[in-house]
């Protein structure tokens, strides 16, 4: 099977982070977690957002999620897939020119690439989005269409796919993501 690696970080979406590391292990993949700045064994916070009729989400906190790989030893050639989850982690993620290198290598290698909510906020920053029809959580629409993407608004159970890039709004689109992820691999 694929062997993927996953960039996540404190305050990932729980839903977001748990939910397709355990599928994608589930259905016989290698996923290998990882963190700027941290190694395998060490953990990050998770929070869980959640959808209850307010303006946006709710959030509150979530797990600790124990990384299975060090950041500092992996290379996108070492791998089939990229997948980044949503929450804050993103946020500032993306201010890591690291990460921003490693999301770069994976689209420069034309390889499969999977993120959800706030995930994309990481690919705009990373320049990989021009000329792509991306779905996001809502609230990343400006920043998908000034990184010079579409903007696709689908149903919070719904993905996209648009080429190896495969892209939804939040956690209830687990099922269509990952599906669609998965046969790119």
């Amino acid at each position: 099977m694929s062997k993927i690696l996953m960039i996540t970080g404190d305050f990932v979406e729980d839903y977001e982070n748990m939910v397709p590391f355990q599928t994608l292990l589930a259905c016989g993949h290698q996923v290998d977690a990882v963190c700027p700045d941290k190694s395998a064994g060490d953990t990050i916070k998770t929070a869980i957002h959640d959808f209850e009729g307010d303006q946006t989400y709710t959030e509150k906190p979530g797990h600790n999620f124990t990384l299975n790989a060090t950041f500092a030893d992996v290379k996108a050639e070492d791998y089939d897939g990229l997948y980044i989850p949503g929450g804050r982690a993103p946020e500032y993620l993306r201010l890591n020119a690291d990460v921003i290198a490693l999301v770069t290598a994976f689209f420069t290698a034309d390889k499969p690439v999977s993120s959800i909510c706030h995930g994309p906020q990481l690919l705009a920053a990373a320049g990989v989005l021009e000329g792509k029809q991306v779905s996001a959580y809502p609230a990343c629409e400006p920043e998908i269409k000034l990184a010079g993407a579409t903007y696709v608004a689908v149903n919070m159970d719904e993905a996209i796919t648009d080429g190896k890039l495969v892209t939804g709004p939040a956690w209830p689109a687990h099922p269509a993501l990952l599906s669609q992820f998965m046969a790119l691999l």
